[in-house]
């Protein structure tokens, strides 16, 4: 289940998005499989509804989950081409703010590598 770290800068509502495209990605949730509700979700997190509310909407918007009326909320077939390509941009306009970052503090190309393929074993485990 997600896991939220209410002393992370990260935003609750991200930590969240977070949560749920690790699951995915861990195989925990397939296409197709319908989510909690958002008061479950709240209610099982221990956060507002508000919250789980936001981050289900931008996790619909990116493509990631679908709320189907009177049905629920499920995870999404993948999502279309054009999404796919905006996302990507965003990604790495943002991978290169972290990149600038890292080297700003001084961390060599090696460590970013090393802690890359530790971050990617950690999220298929």
């Amino acid at each position: 289940m997600i896991k939220i770290n209410e002393r992370s800068e990260l935003p609750i509502y991200e930590q969240i998005i977070q949560g749920m495209k690790e699951l995915i990605l861990k195989g925990a949730l397939q296409q197709g499989d319908r989510l909690p509700s958002v008061r479950e979700l709240s209610a099982a997190v221990l956060v507002n509804p508000n919250t789980v509310g936001k981050a289900y909407q931008e996790l619909e918007r990116q493509g990631i989950i679908e709320t189907l009326r009177g049905k629920g909320t499920f995870v999404a077939k993948p999502s279309s081409p054009g999404m796919e390509k905006e996302r990507l941009e965003k990604f790495r306009s943002t991978f290169r703010q972290l990149l600038v970052e890292a080297a700003y503090l001084g961390i060599k190309a090696d460590q970013v590598k090393d802690w890359t393929e530790q971050f990617y074993k950690e999220i298929k485990e």
